[in-house]
């Protein structure tokens, strides 16, 4: 199963790119299977995507850690946004 990753903000600037498309093992079935994974990488995904406060979007769509990654999915990673 392939899909792509897009890295926003803080996060593509720690990653040093701003997405990428990955071909997935079986195993990485949910959101939250995608983050172990990618934490896995070592650094710095494991500091960039294991933060729980990054949000996740699959098309462009806020979810939950819960739910499936499809073949041909967009996955984006969003850091905190603080305000002033």
């Amino acid at each position: 199963m392939t899909i792509n990753i897009l890295y926003f903000a803080k996060l593509r600037e720690d990653l040093g790119r701003s997405g990428e498309a990955v071909e997935l093992p079986r195993e990485v079935t949910t959101v939250a299977s995608l983050r172990a994974w990618l934490g896995g990488r070592g650094e710095p995904w494991a500091r960039a995507i294991g933060d729980r406060a990054v949000r996740v979007a699959v098309n462009q769509e806020m979810v939950r850690e819960t739910v499936a990654v499809k073949d041909g999915d967009e996955v984006a990673f969003f850091p905190p946004v603080t305000g002033g």
